[in-house]
């Protein structure tokens, strides 16, 4: 029972401190990370510890894998370079630079737990920054570097974090650090692969049943992380992996309706663990500075210490980003000076199409390739990342419940653990804090400009112009003879927004219906079709392509009820 009213009232809290700041223009992280410290001084109120186990191996997979399932593979494709950038070197060089700071700081403590601790503080968590930047209207290509980021540095920091433990109890050379950093890499990268895949030819036999589709998908960050963390890789970036390669499969072989249901699922899901991890965070605060006070060590030193050590965090990611947006910068340059060249490349295109000595497949596969290399080029050119982007990005550094969590396995018998951990937990909560309530002035200061939304409309146009195309060809291969079955088909297409066989006293009502329904859903696949091929070329923004799938899907969705009413 006391479980249970624990439950309800933490859900309870989770939502009234969301509904609040939202309407205090807040991100609900930050609110909830100041109620919890509020509340865990409140007499009465019990000591809460936050679980590195439970954080690690049962909240954080749902929350990668709902996250990873929610960037395009397109765009993470597009954005490679910095976000490996970010998540693999910029990790890398904050944990040798903190453990240089850590062992100045505290010499005592040797040099395997200050490299520990380094990487206890080297991810970030991308929370509370995309909750601002997506109320502020932050351009789409900012937001998938700073959730890309966040969800392949754990895996470098938890990898690293292994290896400096390792050290502790004995010799760990620094090719060793790496070959067990490429081969958690490789095996996850592997397994995710493989889960991935499994995830959706599985989900696809069940496509008339929602419930356990839905039930399936539960598993899935458990399935990819479990076996990769046995076979001694990253089960992290496993369920990542797992998630991007389920995103790009869904659409092809999940029904509309499954992929409905499961997305308003998890968020729902993502939103409890998150709010839950951040309220956790905040009433452990109490506990910790208790005990360091049993430790007979100081709380003010390592309040100090992990101020230090914000402030580093915070410098190493600024002076990182500054080279990071160069490099993005030349990129552009280059797709400049590609643009001329591209007509040329088309011409002897067109020229091979003409030739009866060219393999049908292998124009088709330079086509594609083309097709997508130049649209490539086209992103790099409409989705610019400037350096007012630059300054976001490295403002956008917050740390959060994980690097709680990875402190608290630091083994037991580490000199001063219970002091590095409460620096870990200042390190998490300043940045959290400081950068999350200042970060709406630093984009409005900047006047970071958002997507084109002319642009984006007109391309948006312009694929549901081929859709429409699609649909239209294959109504012209339709065998139905009634021409009012037709029209009314071709007139719905792309629009769906009423029945078009409502109350009618025609004799034939249920016939010519069904014949609708039919029809309209052959259509709809034709357009889904379509708007695949689109996806493939990368002709489109992810957004674009993200809208006309919307569309489509909730009018399958209504159709597939029309079709069996009984099904839901």
């Amino acid at each position: 029972m006391q479980y249970t009213l624990i439950a309800v009232i933490g859900v309870a809290s989770i939502v009234a401190v969301a509904a609040f700041s939202k309407r205090l223009g807040l991100a609900a992280p930050l609110s909830l990370v100041v109620v919890g410290i509020v509340i865990g001084y409140v007499p009465g109120v019990p000591d809460v510890v936050l679980s590195p186990e439970l954080v690690l191996a049962g909240v954080l997979p749902p929350l990668l894998y709902s996250g990873a399932v929610n960037i395009p593979a397109q765009d993470f494709r597009r954005n490679i370079k910095a976000i490996t950038g970010l998540a693999v070197l910029l990790v890398v060089v904050t944990t040798a630079g903190a453990a240089v700071l850590f062992h100045f700081l505290i010499p005592d403590i040797g040099w395997a737990t200050a490299f520990a601790l380094g990487a206890v503080i080297s991810p970030t968590d991308a929370v509370a920054a995309t909750s601002v930047g997506r109320r502020l209207g932050l351009p789409s290509r900012l937001m998938t570097v700073v959730e890309g980021e966040s969800l392949a540095n754990d895996a470098t920091s938890l990898v690293l974090l292994r290896s400096a433990i390792a050290a502790t109890a004995g010799a760990v050379s620094l090719w060793h650090v790496a070959g067990d950093f490429v081969y958690a890499v490789a095996v996850a990268t592997l397994v995710g692969i493989v889960v991935g895949i499994v995830n959706v030819r599985i989900r696809g036999r069940f496509t008339d049943d929602t419930v356990l589709n839905t039930a399936i998908s539960f598993v899935v960050p458990f399935v990819a992380y479990l076996p990769a963390e046995e076979l001694g890789a990253s089960g992290v970036l496993a369920v990542v992996v797992t998630g991007v390669v389920t995103e790009h499969m869904a659409p092809r072989h999940l029904s509309a309706r499954n992929r409905v249901t499961e997305e308003m699922n998890w968020r729902t899901i993502a939103f409890l663990l998150e709010s839950a991890v951040f309220l956790t965070m905040g009433l452990s605060l109490e506990h910790l500075v208790d005990e360091v006070r049993e430790a007979q060590l100081s709380p003010g030193q390592g309040l100090l210490y992990g101020l230090i050590a914000t402030a580093f965090v915070i410098a190493v990611r600024a002076a990182f980003i500054v080279p990071l947006v160069g490099v993005l910068r030349r990129d552009e340059r280059r797709a400049r000076q590609i643009v001329p060249h591209l007509d040329s490349m088309q011409l002897r295109l067109d020229r091979m199409a003409e030739r009866d000595d060219v393999n049908p497949r292998k124009q088709a596969y330079l086509r594609r390739r083309f097709r997508r290399a130049a649209a490539d080029v086209e992103f790099e050119l409409n989705e610019a990342l400037g350096w007012r982007g630059g300054v976001v990005l490295a403002w956008s550094g917050m740390r959060g419940a994980i690097t709680l969590a990875a402190a608290q396995t630091l083994p037991f018998g580490t000199p001063f653990r219970a002091e590095l951990i409460f620096i870990a937990f200042v390190v998490a909560v300043t940045t959290l804090l400081l950068q999350g309530l200042t970060l709406p002035l630093v984009i409005r200061w900047l006047q970071v400009p958002g997507d084109d939304t002319e642009r984006l409309r007109a391309e948006y146009a312009r694929l549901l112009a081929e859709l429409a195309d699609a649909a239209e060809s294959r109504l012209a291969l339709a065998t139905t003879t009634d021409p009012e079955v037709l029209e009314r088909v071709r007139a719905d297409s792309l629009i769906g927004k009423r029945d078009a066989f409502g109350d009618h006293p025609d004799p034939d009502h249920d016939r010519r219906r069904d014949e609708y329904l039919e029809l309209r859903l052959v259509t709809l696949r034709a357009e889904r079709g379509a708007l695949l091929r689109a996806r493939s070329d990368g002709r489109f923004s992810s957004d674009t392509l993200a809208a006309a799938q919307r569309r489509l899907d909730l009018e399958e969705t209504r159709l597939q009820i029309l079709t069996d009413p009984m099904s839901e």
